[in-house]
């Protein structure tokens, strides 16, 4: 679901940035926060897309050989989510990880760019003053 849901939110985002940027003034914080949805629904993405890649067997796992270095059979494959890997285990109880770096290292830096921004929004809102009493709109 995370799958269908992530582009859509991380669309919608970059045309909120766009319009955001058009018709300025603009809050730093709330730019900030739009900028979270996009980094964090494209971290979503790009996960989702590394996971149903291994699932379908995509680009990893790498194909296991049949018997490793030592001549042990292949008993299976463990996948786990976090961090998105395999392993091929093998009767002698060795097993060989495969790691798909390139998408580790997206989903991160996508993830940690969504948490920066998330802070510095806060941080940002923190310090706007915030409006005097009687000022609410009332001229």
């Amino acid at each position: 679901m995370l799958l269908f849901v992530g582009p859509a939110t991380a669309a919608a985002s970059i045309v909120t940035v766009v319009l955001m940027l058009n018709n300025p003034p603009v809050s730093l914080s709330r730019l900030c926060a739009v900028l979270v949805l996009v980094f964090g629904s494209s971290a979503a993405v790009v996960y989702c897309y590394g996971r149903l890649s291994a699932i379908l067997g995509g680009p990893f796992p790498e194909p296991c050989e049949d018997r490793n270095t030592s001549g042990a059979e292949l008993v299976g494959t463990v996948d786990e989510d976090w961090p998105l890997r395999s392993a091929c285990v093998y009767s002698d109880g060795a097993t060989v990880e495969h790691i798909s770096m390139s998408i580790n290292v997206l989903v991160c830096l996508l993830a940690g760019l969504a948490v920066v921004l998330a802070c510095a929004g806060a941080v940002l809102h923190r310090r706007t003053p915030s409006a005097p009493e009687g000022s609410l709109g009332n001229s």
